[in-house]
């Protein structure tokens, strides 16, 4: 009797085992991960490799291990992807969310607590959105115009100075004197000079502030520190100003009332990062655009000819600009599209939310998918001889293409 039971309770077994078996298998295929460059040291993985040559390490990666793989690094898993349907989950999916792969980085830099940054953020983005969408940019216009032409004549006609402090002398005060209002706290030289060199100290550590501790940053943390007591000191007046034109409210004044609305309280937090956003993009594309404009005698030659035929011959006169106007000079757009090609950032990052799968990899929830749009604006499927300057080419190439650098 008991040889007889085990004769029929074996194969029952083994198919259930061999069933099992299978199931694990298919599982454990479809939660393939991509290949992971752990590194040697623990929590350190590769950031030390990384942190070294970020771009060149990304590609090196992508030759080898294909156009998926994760990196361990500073205790975080970050998933790059380089292929069309990586960038395409990337963009679309609403599983990989954007507030949840900044908010740490925000507070590091602008100390601004999780929980009031993932409040506010859409909130806040709406409302900038619509005072900045495309129906109401020909308000900036005229202020912008009227804001460079004085900076241009403080400046002076003659002289020499490096282009970079050349573009940042002419921006940092613009920028200041729309996002705030004329005359708040850029008020006579030694103002100026203070202000720029802590918020240029604060711009060029932002990154390494993003990702380490503030204490090991001390003159970062200094600059850092003072741009927000001024702007504490300066909420005030902020709040108060009105338009004498049409009583209108600056863009931080809106941010301002959010702010107030939402946490009952006016904290200087947002008035940095607001800053910053504003300037992190605007310097370093104007500087390039007109590195790359002045390095190409051609393009330099044709651009001043079509500045010619719409505003006429250089004069005395303060030209005023619309938009009407800047849509005649398609080269001028060109070339800025061109910059932010060869000029976009290295990395801009999602949180994976929940596992998603890309190719025949699944990425699982708590990853940092990571795109370069570096890398993408060099893929010669779309872009031939990536390296060059060519913004007549780039009319006619894919225009979603140059928009990395504003996700």
């Amino acid at each position: 009797m008991m040889e007889q039971n085990t004769e029929l309770i074996s194969p029952t077994v083994i198919i259930a085992l061999g069933c099992v078996a299978l199931f694990l298998c298919l599982q454990r295929k479809n939660l393939r991960r991509p290949p992971c460059i752990k590194g040697w040291i623990p929590w350190i993985g590769a950031g030390l490799e990384l942190g070294k040559a970020p771009l060149e390490f990304i590609e090196k990666a992508r030759i080898k291990y294909g156009p998926i793989f994760t990196v361990f690094a500073m205790g975080n898993r970050m998933t790059f992807v380089t292929e069309e349907e990586g960038i395409n989950v990337f963009l679309k999916s609403k599983e990989v969310n954007f507030e949840l792969a900044v908010q740490t980085p925000v507070y590091r830099t602008a100390s601004i607590p999780k929980n009031i940054f993932l409040t506010l953020n859409e909130k806040l983005y709406i409302m900038m959105k619509g005072k900045m969408g495309t129906f109401n940019i020909h308000q900036f216009t005229g202020q912008l115009t009227e804001e460079l032409h004085e900076q241009l004549e403080n400046l002076g006609t003659q002289g020499t100075m490096e282009l970079t402090n050349f573009v940042r002398h002419l921006l940092y005060p613009v920028t200041v004197n729309i996002l705030f209002n004329k005359g708040l706290f850029l008020t006579h030289e030694r103002n100026m000079k203070e202000f720029y060199q802590h918020f240029q100290a604060y711009d060029e550590g932002f990154e390494y502030g993003s990702q380490m501790p503030e204490w090991l940053l001390r003159n970062w943390s200094k600059s850092k520190r003072w741009l927000l007591a001024l702007f504490e000191k300066s909420i005030p007046d902020i709040k108060a100003y009105r338009s004498a034109k049409d009583n209108s409210v600056t863009l931080m004044q809106a941010v301002l009332e959010i702010l107030e609305m939402e946490t009952n309280k006016l904290n200087p937090n947002y008035v940095l990062l607001m800053l910053w956003a504003s300037l992190s993009n605007t310097v370093p594309v104007a500087f390039w655009t007109l590195a790359f404009v002045l390095s190409h005698p051609d393009v330099h030659k044709t651009i001043m000819e079509g500045i010619s035929t719409v505003f006429g011959t250089a004069s005395k006169d303060k030209i005023k600009v619309t938009e009407k106007e800047l849509k005649k000079l398609l080269l001028i757009k060109w070339c800025i599209l061109e910059t932010i090609r060869l000029r976009a950032p290295g990395i801009i990052t999602r949180k994976v939310m929940k596992p998603i799968k890309i190719l025949n990899f699944t990425i699982p929830s708590g990853d940092l998918l990571m795109l370069s749009p570096f890398w993408l604006h060099r893929n010669p499927k779309y872009f031939p001889e990536p390296e060059l300057f060519k913004p007549v080419v780039c009319s006619v190439r894919d225009s979603n293409m140059y928009y990395f650098n504003t996700l």
